[in-house]
C-alpha cells in the first residue's frame, strides 16, 4: 500500500467511500466483541464508527501511511487505538472476534496466504469482513493505465515502467473468495459483487476521486511537474472516452465478503 496518502484528498468523497463500509458492517453478526482490528484503517473515522456500532471493547486500527496515522491517532482513546503496521503480514494468536478490512486488501499480493493469516487471528466464532474494489477494467482505471504505458509517459517512470494496478493484479473473482472462505473453515459466508451507482458533479471529478487512491502509485514515482502533466493528459483522455458531462455517472464495482468461524 502506498505510504504517502493524502488524507484531505481521500476525504473529498467521504460519503461515497463510506457507503460500502456501512454495507460491510451490516453483514457482521451482533454479539460480544472483545477484540477487533481494522486493517488499512486510513484516517480512522470509520474505524471508530465500527467500534461504536458493534460495541467493540478493544479496537485496533492498523495502517502503513504516516499521513493517515497522524490523523487517525488524534482519535486514540482507552478503547480505540491506531498503530503502524503491515496488513499483509499481520496476524494474531486466535484472540480476535472480528477482522475487518475495507478497501485495503487489494494493495497486498497473495490473497490466499493473507486471508489464511487473518483467519488464524480469529477466536472460535470470530468473523471476517472484507471489501475490495473490483473495477480495474472500468474506464477510470483502463484509461489511466493505457496513458501511463503510452510513449508520451512511459519513459518518465524509469526502466521498469509504470507501476501496475494492484486491483488488476491482486483482486480475485468473487467465487474464488467464497472457495477460500470454505477452505479456511468458515461455516457461514456471504460473498457478493456490488455496483455502487455514484453520481459525481462532472467527469473531471473522477480524476479527483482516483487521485485520492490509485493515482498515488504514480504520484510517488513522478516529479511534481511531470505528474501535473500526466494528470492533465489523463483528464483529457477520460473526457474523450466518457464525454464532458455534468453530472457524470460513475459506477464502481466492489466485492464484499463475510465469514464466521466455527
Amino acid at each position: 500500500m502506498p505510504a504517502d496518502w493524502n488524507p484531505a484528498q481521500y476525504r473529498r468523497f467521504a460519503a461515497e467511500r463510506a457507503q460500502p463500509f456501512h454495507d460491510l458492517l451490516a453483514l457482521i453478526r451482533p454479539g460480544l466483541m472483545r477484540r477487533a482490528v481494522d486493517l488499512g484503517c486510513g484516517p480512522g473515522e470509520l474505524t471508530a464508527l465500527a467500534a461504536d456500532e458493534l460495541g467493540v471493547e478493544e479496537m485496533l486500527g492498523i495502517d502503513n501511511s504516516p499521513a493517515m496515522l497522524e490523523v487517525a491517532q488524534q482519535r486514540n482513546d482507552e478503547r480505540v487505538r491506531f498503530v503502524a503496521g503491515d496488513i499483509g503480514s499481520w496476524t494474531a494468536p486466535g484472540d480476535h472476534d472480528l477482522v475487518l478490512a475495507a478497501a485495503s486488501l487489494q494493495w497486498v499480493p497473495d490473497h490466499p496466504a493473507v486471508l489464511a493469516r487473518w483467519a488464524a487471528a480469529l477466536a472460535p466464532g470470530g468473523q471476517l469482513a472484507v471489501q475490495v474494489p473490483a473495477n480495474a477494467w472500468m474506464p477510470s482505471h483502463r484509461v489511466m493505465d493505457d496513458l501511463a504505458n503510452s510513449p508520451a509517459h512511459r519513459d518518465a517512470f524509469g526502466p521498469d515502467g509504470p507501476p501496475v494496478d494492484p486491483v488488476a493484479v491482486n483482486v480475485l473473482e468473487p467465487e474464488v473468495y467464497a472457495r477460500l472462505l470454505f477452505d479456511l473453515g468458515f461455516v457461514e459466508q456471504h460473498v457478493r459483487l456490488q455496483v455502487y451507482p455514484h453520481v459525481l458533479p462532472s467527469t473531471r471529478h473522477i480524476v479527483e476521486w482516483v487521485r485520492g487512491t490509485t493515482l498515488t502509485r504514480f504520484e510517488k514515482r513522478l516529479a511534481p511537474d511531470v505528474f501535473a502533466r500526466f494528470l492533465a493528459d489523463y483528464e483529457r483522455a477520460l473526457i474523450d472516452v466518457l464525454g464532458d458531462n455534468e453530472p457524470q455517472f460513475f459506477p464502481f464495482r466492489r466485492i464484499l465478503f463475510w465469514g464466521r468461524r466455527e
